[in-house]
């Protein structure tokens, strides 16, 4: 049996209306109080959830008092700029346009990425695209790991197990990336008087897919409570191009093209909606896996991975951690 929507229509119903509304509302009245700005900031890529936050921001504020932000660099897919610049225009909304590839290339990321990848692909270097990529959960039993696909200039692909200190910086040199957009989302929120929406919906904010001071950090998260199924129909509600609609999740970091399935939750975010309500609702295994057409025992590694990334990823949602204590600071006004 191939996998049917329609089995797991139930789990996700919402009135679009009446979320966007009390979304709207609450937006207006957390920047009167407590953030006491006057408009927002959001980063746009052309991908799904910052579509729809801009679209709610727009709807909140008016497009007078949101700014969108593009921020592509070399290794950006080519359709990014265009898809965002179009996104930006439906709505109405002033885009402003960040190259971060020569602040990239004063940090020596382009550097420390090829030498984290020549770690495991001596040859690896000019004209060279690469992704790293992660095993099927549902499929893959056993300790979870990545590997580096690569492809020459010439087409040559190459792929290879990533050894964790390969991994660990591999990954630290991406993060670079999402940590220099959103220090240009405060820059630009800063000179404003702006607030800095963040754009993660439920699987990605449960699961801890974001860079912590990077696109983890915000003033208001819109999208947290909802799984990525359902923001896909506020998407539709509030008229965000169907060209945007129909794009697969990517994660547009690395310059192989490369699924969100691919390099992080290792199943299609339908399956993984499923699977995380599921769990979090206590619902029967046998009923998750019939939804999600995946057996028992796959649902129980899916669960294992959820759990997994759960306490590997607490480092993420962290604050800063106090040593002393320090009263609490109030505010009446």
């Amino acid at each position: 049996m191939a996998f049917d929507k329609a089995l797991s229509q139930d789990l996700f119903q919402l009135d679009a209306a009446k979320e966007v509304d009390a979304l709207c509302s609450k937006m207006k009245s957390l920047l009167v109080h407590p953030l006491k700005r006057r408009g927002l900031v959001v980063g746009i890529s052309g991908g799904i959830d910052s579509s729809v936050c801009l679209a709610l921001a727009v709807r909140a504020l008016g497009p007078e008092k949101v700014v969108a932000l593009q921020m592509p660099e070399t290794h950006s897919s080519e359709e990014t700029l265009g898809i965002s610049g179009r996104l930006a225009a439906h709505f109405g909304v002033k885009a402003l346009h960040e190259d971060i590839t020569p602040i990239l290339e004063a940090v020596h990321f382009y550097d420390r990425y090829d030498q984290a990848v020549q770690q495991v692909v001596p040859e690896y270097g000019l004209g060279w695209r690469s992704k790293i990529i992660i095993p099927d959960v549902s499929v893959h039993q056993g300790f979870t790991y990545f590997s580096i696909v690569a492809q020459s200039p010439s087409g040559e692909v190459i792929k290879k197990r990533l050894p964790l200190n390969a991994y660990l910086a591999t990954v630290a040199a991406t993060n670079f990336k999402q940590r220099i957009r959103k220090m240009l989302e405060y820059y630009h929120a800063d000179r404003m008087h702006y607030a800095v929406i963040g754009t993660p919906n439920r699987l990605e904010y449960d699961q801890g897919f974001f860079v912590k001071l990077g696109d983890g950090a915000a003033d208001i998260k819109p999208i947290a409570h909802l799984y990525k199924t359902q923001v896909y129909v506020l998407a539709e509600y509030l008229g965000v191009p169907e060209e945007i609609r129909e794009r697969r999740p990517t994660t547009d970091t690395y310059s192989l093209p490369q699924g969100q399935d691919e390099f992080y939750f290792s199943l299609p975010y339908e399956l993984m909606d499923i699977c995380l309500y599921g769990k979090n609702n206590q619902l029967a295994i046998a009923d998750v896996a019939k939804r999600a057409d995946l057996t028992v025992e796959q649902v129980e590694r899916v669960y294992k991975d959820i759990d997994t990334k759960r306490v590997t990823t607490k480092y993420l949602h962290l604050g800063p951690l106090l040593t002393g204590s320090v009263p609490e600071i109030s505010s009446t006004s």
